[in-house]
Formats: C-alpha cells, sequence, structure tokens
C-alpha cells in the first residue's frame, strides 16, 4: 500500500469519527500512540513494534487528514535526500543529538 493509498483508507475507515473528535483530541490520541511505541521499542518484541509502528502512522495521518495536508506532498520533502543541504546521505554539520 502506498502513502496515498493509505491516507484514503484512513479518510474512508475512521474519517467521520476522527473529525467529530477534532484535532486536539486526536492529537492526544497520537502522543498516547507514541507513548506506547517508545514502549515497543524499548521493552517488547518485533510483532508489538510494527503494531505501534502502524498505530502511530494511523494517527500521524489521521492529523495531516485534517490539517488539509497531503502525506505524499509532506513526504515528498524527503525524496531527495536531506531537505536541508540537499544531499544523501545528508552532509549538514550538527551536533549530536
Amino acid at each position: 500500500m502506498d502513502l496515498a493509498d493509505f491516507q484514503s483508507t484512513i479518510r474512508q475507515t475512521y474519517g467521520e469519527r476522527d473529525a467529530a473528535r477534532g484535532v486536539d483530541a486526536n492529537f492526544g490520541w497520537f502522543v498516547e500512540e507514541v507513548g506506547e511505541l517508545s514502549r515497543a521499542i524499548r521493552r517488547q518484541g518485533h510483532a508489538e513494534r510494527v503494531h505501534e509502528f502502524g498505530d502511530v502512522l494511523a494517527w500521524l495521518v489521521t492529523l495531516a487528514d485534517q490539517c488539509g495536508v497531503d502525506m505524499v506532498e509532506a513526504a515528498a520533502r524527503y525524496g531527495d535526500g536531506c531537505p536541508r543541504c540537499g544531499d544523501s546521505p545528508c552532509s549538514c554539520v550538527r551536533s549530536v543529538d
């Protein structure tokens, strides 16, 4: 499934419910899922990680859709490598995060 199809599927499946809940509440769900992903990365196995990555992606796409953002357009920013320096791998001089 490509990103455009995924965004369309999430909109068709959950769009009405998500719209009724609103952006702020959906953002709260997204943050909760990021926390669950953090826990899965640190303490759980591959299957749980796959599950949580999927949930985080679904909530991110929900938020993008509600904010009028096409995820394909957003992802295209990285299509040619680093959006800052244009290189791949990135050659930006930055401190270690």
